[in-house]
């Protein structure tokens, strides 16, 4: 048998193979082992030094051409499918300009700090959007990929963007991957979800699908059929994991009612704190469950009230100690630092407990009364601000009243509210006027230094009083000299939450102020642009209302006004509310 050399095991000559070894090792090393074409024109020659490496090129060059010769020609790739049709009626033409001027809009495109006098066209998009979807248009094409780009950018302007974008969004979103939280927003990732009346579709979707389609089907399904969610979700809870169980349990708010007791009570068992924390925080919501008796039992025999001081008194005793039941009951028995671990059990004791079980043990009085009563031994903040948790979380405005007290006392928020946080949770309990004329009493009494926390928590447009309030108290501000930056988040409110016709009232406020001695240098000019800018806005947000509106409403809308969603209380360059009537 003959032994294959290495010359049998090498390239056959001239292939493609052979070339780049060639070229690899070198003509010198390894001429050409194939002749090429001459490729020199009529009175041309090559020296002789350039005859390999020219050789080799030329032999390239034919094989490049063969080998693409000889490609097959693939499958035809299938055709994208149409996107779907919209069938939502077009914006009028003038709100078409006005929304591809926003999208246009950059934050910070002016450079620097200081903001001129010029609007935030980008910060006006968010009520743009609420007030466009409440007409029922549809976005125009050209006008997608900016939409899905700003939303992209913002968290804040997801779902009002992908409403507005519908389902062409999702379409372009399964085309480009830095649009694909279109389809995590969209439930079922944009597909028509299975519902109570398709149950085998249902199922398999809950036990096969992926975390954010199994989140998305149960939120779905809450929404529309409470119990038929709560019964999907206790198949598969045992062999859920801790994290999960944790969110789903979490999808229970939704329509929460006394069915989901006997639930609730089994999860009190669970294996994960976090859990335990979630449901029993869901059962003490439930002022009637049983949970809520317990905790109600504990908490009244900590406080009492006590007469023979004369004065009523109410005296506190709090646990001197976290027993098993507390624990299952979901009270945290390890107080963070700086808390003492009595006080931190009593709080979570009053405020899991039903307020309607304290009229009766403190002599039949109504929440007022009792907040009025005095309180032993320094006791009173710890007490106050349980009840203060335990009214935002049951949503009593009653006892959100109490707490809250009047406007224009001293203490500036109520002998029960403690902190701004907890003053803007009792005002989310009051009905929108109401809060309205709340917080308009506050910033008449102690101005705009701790107004704007209770400022997010107002429906937008702004009523007329509070309105006029805070175009006072920025008055006052300016008067006293200081700069304008120092109230720039209740300016960035003011702008995109007062009503347009308010722009009148800034008209004697644009001019530049004679300063006074007492005045920051300069401070007289920035004010001045500073309410040039609010005017602008102002105007700007009737316009852009007026183009919405100019050819009727749209699909769905009739003639109700559009309705005015809260503006977000987070910090920062402030929330928008939505465009408004005038």
């Amino acid at each position: 048998m003959n032994t294959p050399s290495s010359e049998a095991a090498s390239p056959p000559p001239g292939s493609w193979e052979d070339l780049v070894t060639t070229a690899l090792l070198g003509t010198d090393r390894r001429p050409p082992r194939a002749a090429a074409p001459d490729a020199s024109g009529p009175g041309e020659r090559v020296p002789a030094s350039m005859a390999a490496p020219v050789a080799l090129l030329d032999a390239a060059a034919v094989e490049t051409v063969r080998r693409r010769a000889g490609l097959r020609p693939a499958r035809a790739a299938e055709r994208l499918e149409r996107a779907p049709h919209d069938p939502r009626p077009a914006l009028p033409d003038a709100a078409a300009r006005r929304l591809a001027l926003l999208l246009a809009d950059r934050p910070g495109a002016a450079g620097g700090g200081r903001r001129g006098a010029a609007p935030d066209l980008m910060e006006l998009l968010p009520q743009w959007l609420a007030t466009a979807n409440s007409l029922g248009y549809a976005a125009p094409p050209q006008a997608l990929p900016a939409l899905l780009d700003a939303a992209r950018g913002r968290t804040d302007l997801r779902p009002a963007a992908l409403a507005f974008a519908g389902s062409r969004a999702l379409w372009l979103a399964r085309l480009n991957p830095e649009w694909r939280f279109a389809l995590r927003a969209a439930p079922g990732g944009g597909s028509s979800l299975p519902g109570p009346e398709e149950p085998q579709k249902m199922r398999e979707l809950w036990e096969e699908g992926l975390f954010a389609e199994r989140v998305a089907l149960l939120t779905a399904v809450r929404s529309r059929h409470p119990a038929a969610a709560r019964e999907l979700l206790a198949t598969t809870w045992a062999a859920e994991r801790a994290e999960d169980r944790l969110m789903f349990l979490d999808s229970l708010r939704t329509g929460l009612d006394p069915a989901d007791e006997p639930f609730l009570e089994l999860a009190l068992a669970d294996r994960s704190r976090n859990v335990r924390a979630t449901a029993a925080e869901l059962l003490s919501a439930l002022p009637g469950s049983a949970l809520a008796a317990r905790m109600a039992a504990r908490a009244r025999a900590c406080v009492a009230l006590d007469r023979t001081q004369g004065a009523a008194t109410i005296v506190v005793e709090a646990p001197h100690e976290c027993d098993p039941g507390m624990e299952r009951d979901g009270i945290v028995p390890k107080a963070p630092a700086g808390r003492g671990e009595r006080a931190w059990w009593l709080g979570q004791l009053v405020e899991a407990s039903p307020l309607d079980a304290w009229p009766g043990r403190l002599g039949g009085r109504g929440p007022e009364e009792i907040v009025a009563l005095p309180v032993a031994d320094d006791w009173q903040d710890e007490l106050h601000a349980a009840w203060c948790r335990a009214a935002a979380r049951q949503r009593d405005p009653q006892w959100s009243r109490a707490l809250l007290g009047a406007p224009a006392a001293p203490e500036a928020g109520g002998p029960g509210a403690v902190s701004l946080a907890e003053r803007s949770r009792l005002l989310g309990t009051l009905d929108p006027d109401e809060r309205a004329d709340w917080v308009a009493g506050f910033i008449a009494t102690h101005g705009l230094s701790e107004a704007f926390q209770l400022l997010g928590v107002c429906a937008a447009p702004w009523a007329a009083p509070l309105g006029r309030a805070v175009v006072d108290a920025l008055n006052i501000a300016r008067d006293a000299g200081s700069y304008p930056w120092s109230f720039s988040g209740v300016m960035g409110l003011a702008e995109r939450c007062l009503q347009p016709s308010e722009a009148g009232r800034f008209d004697g406020l644009m001019a530049v102020p004679d300063e006074s001695e007492n005045s920051a240098p300069g401070a007289g000019s920035y004010w001045a642009e500073a309410f040039q800018r609010m005017v602008t806005t102002l105007r700007l947000r009737a316009a852009m209302h007026e183009e919405l509106t100019a050819a009727g409403t749209g699909t769905g809308a009739g003639d109700a006004p559009a309705p005015d969603p809260q503006p977000d209380p987070r910090p920062g360059p402030g929330p928008a509310g939505t465009a408004d009537g005038s």
